[in-house]
């Protein structure tokens, strides 16, 4: 058992519960001398608020900065109009890359009805808002908060660890009877009077100082109202699911014209994305491996086998197409076989 290392803690001073207000002004004075500039901070709108969220929930945020997936999603869907009126082809090519794809037909399904529901503009009432397609708690509240400067709680995981360490609290944070605290505490923690700061400060000491393992205690602001003394045993989670190892089988073909076969997916995770085509083990698991790629998704750990195919008897499956190798850059498509055709491709 891997033992967690020891933290260098200052000793709690405070009661964050019984001194809520100097428990804000510190949080917020740190967050308006280190706040980062991240684009969805210099807006008010509540469509690029909502993006921004829904990008973040599963990617992190390097990852959306650095690769512009929200600046180039922002200027492909300029609003609510553009984005309800997208076809699959479009949005799921201006989301490639950020994975988890049913977030992107979400998001749409969620301009649809506020155009639909409320001529556009989006309620500030909490629980209209939650009557929205793909509006939970968490980006209900993120609106209220960051779009309209309403009072709000959210929780995300940046928030849920540093209240479960500032509370000292050793249940698991991710079952029900965890959740329910967490969301208790970050409610009565919660600055009515400046919702934005407030709750971009929680997530950014999360980010950059109660981080995930060993905090940095002694930059932290709020470290004299901090109960626990133990920091890096902190949040306790359920048991995580074993991670199961796949292997997936694809075929490198190409027709005497020089197109390479593709394949239309109709599969739940990834409906309407391109790939090579994929076939079973004991059908083409006889063919030389070109080529080979590992990646995650959720619980599973995935080798991706490419193998060369063979056009001699070779018979189209449902969702099979011959493609022109140029077109190929404009079809939206999972990260992991954009790698693996990028890298076939350069080598014609």
């Amino acid at each position: 058992m891997t033992e967690c290392p020891r933290v260098l803690k200052p000793r709690c001073e405070f009661d964050a519960l019984v001194e809520r207000k100097k428990f804000r002004g510190h949080l917020a004075r740190w967050f308006k001398r280190h706040a980062r500039d991240y684009p969805w901070r210099r807006t008010r709108d509540p469509y690029e608020v909502l993006v921004s969220e829904v990008m973040l929930q599963q990617t992190q945020i390097a990852t959306v900065l650095g690769k512009g997936y929200y600046e180039r999603f922002i200027d492909t869907f300029p609003d609510l109009i553009s984005l309800a009126a997208a076809d699959d082809a479009a949005l799921l090519k201006a989301w490639e890359g950020l994975g988890y794809y049913r977030r992107a037909r979400m998001l749409r399904d969620t301009a649809r009805a506020a155009l639909e529901l409320h001529d556009g503009k989006f309620p500030h009432d909490l629980d209209a808002l939650l009557a929205l397609p793909g509006i939970g708690r968490y980006t209900a509240g993120a609106l209220r908060a960051f779009a309209f400067g309403l009072p709000a709680v959210l929780v995300d995981g940046n928030i849920s660890r540093v209240i479960s360490r500032l509370m000292d609290f050793s249940e698991a944070v991710d079952g029900s009877a965890g959740q329910r605290q967490i969301w208790d505490w970050a409610g009565k923690l919660a600055d009515d009077q400046h919702p934005r700061v407030h709750h971009a400060a929680l997530m950014e000491l999360g980010q950059r100082i109660c981080r995930p393992g060993a905090p940095d205690c002694l930059a932290c602001p709020v470290a004299a109202f901090c109960r626990t003394r133990e920091p890096a045993t902190l949040p306790v989670k359920e048991r995580k699911v074993a991670v199961t190892a796949v292997d997936e089988h694809a075929l490198w073909l190409r027709d005497r014209a020089g197109r390479v076969l593709m394949q239309h997916e109709s599969g739940k995770r990834r409906t309407g994305l391109w790939k090579l085509p994929v076939r079973d083990a004991g059908e083409i698991g006889h063919l030389p491996v070109i080529a080979e790629h590992v990646y995650g998704i959720t619980r599973y750990r995935v080798r991706l086998r490419v193998h060369q195919g063979r056009a001699k008897g070779f018979k189209p499956a449902a969702g099979d197409a011959w493609v022109e190798p140029e077109e190929i850059a404009g079809l939206a498509m999972a990260a992991p076989f954009r790698r693996a055709l990028e890298g076939l491709l350069a080598d014609l």
